[in-house]
């Protein structure tokens, strides 16, 4: 396959997870959100949760509260129950993704609805812009069914939000309007299309790819359990392997504000955080 260098995204730098724990004791691989690898605007945190014992999954994310950005759960195994404070309810499947916006506030928990089995999954957060900070809260739940997926080259492309050759993902958000993309290749190569000009990287959660390979430039390999940094620049996302492998692709536009962090409360400024826990405090925040 023919390429042009300066077309290609190339990998900046590669980071490997780190182990820890969430919720209520649940095993996890933090990736974005670590020392290494702090944020990625627009992106703060994300982890990936894969096990067959439950002991390191049973307990669950208890009720917990969020304002100020997005949340993204994405199974690829086992179930996942969802439920907040003002009655909604659901089941994330293999294979289905909820997309929610805390916006202003919420209070919700995350259990396993299984008790053995493999559980296994991503959970990606998403910053918004001030201008969106205080929206209503919402839910997205999609169904595997409705997740499209694209032939591209040797690639199997599931299209989660965003668009892949005309075809586009279920997830509708414009605060930040998010690509999110799982990719398998069984032995071969694909050269995927992305928008310049945005953040983005790629976690490989089984086997390894190398990215750029076949250009001018060296390719590089991102193994399992790690994740690539992608450049700025670049049209296409042009990857390779000679063996099965999956991952996911995510990109977006930076929002290029300042970020003030409270364990689930992302805002603009301190005051903001501290307005944020005493209406958690008094019980206002998710009214």
């Amino acid at each position: 396959m023919s390429v042009e260098v300066n077309e290609q995204k190339t990998i900046e730098k590669v980071v490997t997870g780190m182990p820890t724990s969430d919720g209520a004791g649940v095993s996890l691989t933090r990736i974005i959100g670590q020392p290494d690898l702090p944020r990625l605007d627009p992106f703060l945190m994300l982890d990936f949760f894969g096990s067959d014992n439950p002991g390191e999954y049973i307990a669950g994310f208890p009720p917990h509260p969020h304002r100020g950005f997005q949340t993204v759960t994405y199974m690829l195994a086992g179930k996942m129950r969802h439920k907040d404070s003002v009655g909604n309810e659901g089941v994330i499947e293999a294979g289905g993704i909820q997309w929610m916006n805390a916006g202003r506030g919420i209070i919700h928990e995350e259990m396993p609805e299984q008790e053995k089995g493999l559980l296994q999954g991503f959970q990606l957060w998403v910053n918004l812009p001030a201008s969106e900070k205080m929206s209503a809260p919402n839910y997205q739940d999609i169904q595997p069914d409705n997740v499209p997926t694209v032939r591209v080259q040797d690639a199997e492309v599931k299209v989660l939000a965003g668009e892949v050759n005309g075809v586009e993902g279920p997830v509708r958000t414009t605060a930040v309007a998010p690509t999110f993309l799982d990719v398998s290749i069984k032995s071969g190569s694909a050269d995927i299309a992305m928008s310049p000009d945005e953040a983005a990287f790629i976690y490989v959660y089984e086997g390894r790819v190398v990215v750029n390979e076949g250009t001018q430039s060296t390719g590089t390999i991102v193994s399992q359990g790690e994740l690539g940094v992608l450049s700025h620049h670049g049209e296409q996302l042009f990857v390779s392997s000679e063996a099965k492998c999956k991952f996911i692709v995510v990109s977006g536009k930076p929002i290029n504000e300042p970020v003030v962090q409270y364990g689930p409360f992302v805002m603009n400024t301190q005051q903001e955080i501290i307005q944020a826990f005493n209406d958690y405090q008094s019980g206002s925040l998710a009214k």
